[in-house]
């Protein structure tokens, strides 16, 4: 029948037709992520006010924050979101840049598809690209040795420039570098647990009041009233049991039927409660930290009392996450019963003593005997959001130590890395044949998004700042890159601006991973579970 021929026809064509639809779909998707974040990325680059459902806001230009609080629908999309917390996790800076050079090679894998080029050839070819471009970067990185304090000091300021606060970089990236030095064996160290740097924050104050405490430092005020604020070699006990009455496992009732058996019970939670202390005191404490209960007050008011009268200091509400830290940073050993409080469960520190932090105050514990390789960093702000964004602008700080530990190698920033990386594989891409030198150099043309996208956001001309750069670097000079505060293309090795190569390395490795994935997708499915 003709009438059916036509419309099988018609459903074969439109069968063809969906997995265009649906890959130009997935890179619309993406690359609208990839565009909100671009505006943020270089030291001249905007920050983002989001605003979540209870009108809490954060300010931020850190790539990964802005989409972690995003509410991105799209599948594709949600996978750009992924890919600035993998850079996180891995790299810990160059989370927008990762975004933005992913979002550049969708654009760039949509031209080749449009020419008609097969996805699994876009694909492999980037894949190629990839490899090669890290080869590249290796070659122009220049090796460190963590005894540089000076070059390690240049990499966190490159970090802080672009953020909030990078004003006060002078400060926070010696903070930010002292803090891992003093948690790792710079000899041996292959990479650094930042669970071990604690950053607290504290209202009150401007930023250049942050500070670097080499012990322990908590935010709640010692407990209790008529107790000590200050003690003097100090031995402190930290407890995970309660310090008030009994109670019943169980919603069992006690009923008292006349004055004497009331009077008799509160003798006897009274004595009960005198004998934990005197116990406690017993063992040498004068300083207690108490965790946090669910079931029932961790201390009442009866024994803080008599805690206060022997000359105890009390901290309560400690969190059980915090439990690990505290034992690791002074040597002592958590205590889950009175009978085991003993002596040699305690820890002993020179000072513990409340101080006056901002508007509030908190208790600083130094001098432990045996002090374990933690750190906390003490951050200060004028408010909430600028506090906030300080601690996440310390964290990316720190990430970016972290990648020297791990890969002791750095690189120049300001585009440098990305335009040679550029130049080397449009020369390289020369020496290929076919499709595969095609793709390559259009993954080589996608890697100049970050230096027109800084010299964009810095109020340059994109197109003679990227073209002058490729000029340099085809004239052997791998360290040119855009200077953003002169407006300028300089040595940028002579200006200090440096990055960890591995921040380069993992976010053109990750982009292009994220990148071949969405590729390879030709249709999205809705199951009905």
């Amino acid at each position: 029948m003709p009438g059916q021929a036509k419309a099988s026809k018609g459903r074969n064509f439109h069968d063809k037709e969906k997995p265009t639809q649906i890959r130009n779909s997935n890179i619309g998707a993406a690359k609208a992520v990839a565009d909100a974040v671009r505006t943020s990325l270089g030291p001249k680059g905007m920050d983002k006010m989001i605003q979540n459902a209870k009108g809490d806001v954060t300010i931020t230009n850190d790539g990964a924050t802005i989409l972690k609080q995003m509410q991105v629908l799209h599948p594709a999309a949600k996978m750009l979101v992924e890919l600035s917390k993998a850079q996180d996790i891995e790299a810990g800076d160059g989370t927008t840049s990762v975004v933005i050079i992913a979002g550049s090679l969708l654009d760039a894998a949509s031209k080749l598809l449009q020419k008609g080029i097969h996805p699994t050839t876009i694909s492999e070819s980037f894949q190629h690209a990839s490899t090669k471009a890290v080869e590249i970067l290796n070659n122009m990185s220049i090796p460190l040795d963590l005894d540089n304090r000076e070059a390690l000091l240049q990499s966190a300021t490159t970090s802080l420039s672009s953020k909030v606060v990078s004003q006060y970089s002078n400060l926070l990236a010696p903070i930010s570098v002292d803090a891992v030095l003093r948690v790792i064996d710079p000899a041996t160290a292959t990479n650094v647990d930042l669970n071990d740097v604690k950053l607290i924050q504290k209202l009150g104050g401007t930023i250049e009041d942050t500070e670097l405490v080499d012990g322990l430092v908590f935010t709640q005020r010692p407990a209790g009233t008529g107790g000590p604020s200050k003690v003097e070699k100090a031995k402190i006990g930290l407890i995970q049991f309660c310090l008030s009455p009994p109670k019943t496992d169980m919603d069992n009732q006690v009923v008292v039927s006349d004055y004497t058996q009331m009077d008799r019970i509160l003798r006897e939670e009274r004595a009960y409660i005198l004998d934990l202390v005197k116990k406690i005191k017993k063992a040498g404490c004068n300083v207690l930290l108490i965790q946090k209960s669910i079931l029932r007050d961790a201390v009442n008011d009866l024994a803080l009392h008599f805690l206060a009268k022997m000359k105890i200091m009390v901290i309560k509400d400690i969190e059980r996450s915090e439990i690990e830290f505290i034992c690791k940073s002074i040597g002592c050993k958590p205590i889950a019963s009175i009978d085991h409080f003993q002596p040699d469960m305690l820890a002993q520190a020179e000072l513990v003593e409340e101080v006056v932090a901002g508007t509030s105050k908190a208790v600083k514990v130094t001098g432990a005997a045996n002090p374990g390789k933690t750190v906390t960093v003490l951050v200060r702000g004028s408010n909430k959001l600028v506090m906030e964004e300080a601690e996440r602008s310390i964290h990316d700080a720190l990430c970016v130590i972290r990648c020297l530990v791990k890969n002791r190698a750095l690189i120049a920033g300001g585009g440098a890395p990305e335009i040679e990386v550029a130049y080397r594989l449009m020369e390289y891409s020369r020496s290929l044949s076919g499709l595969e030198a095609y793709c390559i150099r259009a993954f080589a043309e996608a890697m100049e998004v970050i230096p027109s996208t800084l010299a964009e956001n810095a109020g340059l001309n994109p197109i003679s700042v990227v073209t002058d750069l490729r000029n340099r670097h085809a004239h052997g000079e791998t360290a040119a890159g855009i200077n953003v505060r002169k407006g300028a293309i300089t040595n940028i090795l002579d200006e200090n601006v440096v990055q960890p190569v591995l921040v380069s390395i993992s976010a053109i490795q990750l982009a292009s991973e994220t990148v071949r994935s969405i590729m390879k997708i030709d249709d999205i499915v809705n199951t009905s579970r």
